[in-house]
């Protein structure tokens, strides 16, 4: 008997072994066996795991062994009957699927979230395939119905992010066109960089022998630069050293004493000095928003003034709750209050310098440790203090990566907007860039529409100033700071500008969730280029800086 995806139904999963008891109870037949198939999960009962055979299936790792993989689902009897174009579409796909399969090892630059994609895509896709060209009598190949059905349908229909989704129908423009039949470069953009084209249409061996001779693995077949490998093997050294900082013993603040030696001591005395540390800096901030809404009265109270309300108490309760917590586990380092299981997560995470989980929560996100986040913590409180001290204004150059919300600062340059056209309905609006040439140091005055921002940086390509115009990276360089950014709002556009990349802006490099805004940045080379290459702005790069 076989069960498949019993992983799916994880209350079910507990009767499922009381029948397996049953049957071992009553002496069922010596061939009797059970199969069970499952996705890794926690729902599955301890004891069905610990009887079983337990064997795994994973996908292989790396291009080549994609491809041969990919390639290897269609029988050489199949595939020798079919039409020279058919095989090329048919080789292109395995190209794609492949692609879509290992481009998620780059992480974040890779997708925005992770997809089931299967073996079962690929053979529903070329299924279509056939059933497209076989039956057809039409000399052009359908490209664009092909492209919908697989970019939006096959592969598409398990893309939830829009930008992913994007990703996905580049690839598809890229390799379904005629140039396929005509041995087509099968590497992106790579311009000269590497080159691995697609076969002419021959026999079954010809495509095996083409596909072992793929050159090495390198991002270049994705679309990407270099650099982006050294992203994610960055990512994975930092997971591990992160485990194995997490498995260090330690003890809590009133184990010093016991039998833990000089370790638990340690980590207690750690955690109690950096406890104090951040008191003494956070004790004293607080902003008067009440006096300031007084201050500035009904009239005077525009969409940056309540941005800036907003920002100020969105500080008030971080600081509040800090300033609360940390009091509270001083006074369990001193034994005078019992530790409570929110105190002792509270030292565990000042002993590894990480973040509480409720900081982050009530404050913004971050991927820094506790003591840059401390720092960066400061330097919006000043921002804060510089922007209150003049509540009918803006700053020169506001930081977007130090705002709690920076969302809620460019919908108010659309409010302005809207204020100064009242015949302009907000939903119609949207925010232009202008990138600048200049520095923060350089902005004398507020900019006459809009308002000039800084705190961006440029991930997986950089910007040419002389230019003015995205260029490629340079090797090892994995972030760079953008000059001045001047945002306006402007009416949307129905037409695409073909010398303009829709940048996605995120506010932390794990990009999934935090979504800020597109920008627009000029381009001298096809906007699909940077889709491919993961190109992004992030406002605070935490690890990085």
């Amino acid at each position: 008997v076989m069960l498949q995806n019993i992983h799916l139904m994880p209350r079910w999963c507990v009767e499922l072994e009381k029948k397996l008891d049953a049957f071992a109870v009553e002496n069922s037949h010596p061939s009797f066996r059970v199969i069970l198939s499952a996705d890794p999960s926690t729902g599955i009962p301890i004891g069905i795991l610990e009887r079983s055979i337990k064997l795994t299936n994973e996908p292989p790792q790396g291009m080549l062994a994609n491809i041969r993989r990919s390639f290897a689902l269609f029988n050489k009897e199949d595939f020798e009957d079919r039409d020279a174009k058919v095989k090329s579409i048919l080789f292109a796909l395995v190209h794609f699927h492949s692609l879509m399969l290992e481009r998620k090892k780059f992480g974040p630059m890779g997708y925005n979230m992770k997809y089931p994609f299967s073996a079962g895509d690929l053979r529903d896709s070329a299924q279509v395939l056939y059933n497209y060209l076989e039956g057809s009598t039409a000399v052009k190949i359908p490209w664009d119905d092909l492209r919908y059905i697989f970019g939006e349908i096959m592969y598409g229909g398990h893309i939830v992010d829009d930008w992913d989704r994007e990703m996905c129908k580049r690839y598809l423009h890229y390799f379904m066109q005629d140039d396929l039949l005509d041995e087509q470069e099968m590497v992106p953009y790579a311009e000269g960089k590497m080159s691995w084209k697609s076969p002419v249409p021959g026999p079954h061996e010809k495509y095996l022998e083409h596909i072992e001779a793929m050159p090495p693995e390198s991002p270049l077949f994705f679309g990407m630069h270099p650099n982006a490998e050294i992203g994610f093997r960055t990512v994975q050294c930092r997971r591990l050293f992160g485990t194995l900082q997490s498995l260090q013993p330690r003890g809590g603040p009133g184990e010093a004493g016991g039998g833990g030696g000089g370790a638990e001591a340690s980590s207690a005395g750690q955690a109690e000095e950096l406890c104090g540390e951040i008191l003494d800096e956070v004790r004293d901030v607080r902003f008067q928003t009440e006096e300031a809404s007084r201050t500035l009265g009904d009239e005077e109270k525009g969409p940056y003034q309540f941005v800036l309300l907003q920002e100020c108490d969105c500080m008030n309760g971080l600081v509040r709750e800090m300033v609360r917590g940390l009091g509270e586990l001083q006074l369990g380092f001193r034994g005078e209050l019992t530790m409570s299981e929110q105190m002792e997560q509270l030292a565990d995470a000042l002993h590894l310098e990480t973040l509480p989980t409720w900081w982050v929560k009530l404050g913004f996100p971050s991927t820094r440790p506790l003591r840059s986040w401390l720092v960066n913590l400061k330097e919006r409180c000043a921002q804060l203090e510089d922007w209150i001290t003049e509540l009918l204004t803006i700053p020169k150059v506001v930081d977007l990566a130090k705002l709690f919300s920076p969302q809620s600062f460019l919908t108010a340059i659309k409010q302005v907007y809207c204020q100064q056209n009242q015949q302009v309905e907000l939903d119609k609006l949207q925010v232009f860039t202008e990138v600048t040439k200049r520095d923060v140091k350089q902005v004398d005055t507020a900019a006459r529409e809009g308002a000039f921002v800084t705190g961006t940086y440029l991930e997986g390509a950089r910007w040419d100033l002389n230019a003015n115009s995205l260029e490629d990276s340079k090797p090892k360089e994995m972030f760079m700071r953008m000059p001045v950014i001047n945002c306006k709002a402007g009416l949307q556009l129905e037409r695409e500008d073909k010398n303009v990349y829709i940048c996605p802006t995120y506010c932390v490099p794990t990009r999934s969730g935090y979504f800020v805004f597109a920008a627009q940045l000029r381009t001298k080379q096809p906007p699909a280029k940077w889709v491919l290459a993961g190109v992004a702005l992030i406002l605070d790069i935490g690890y990085n800086q």
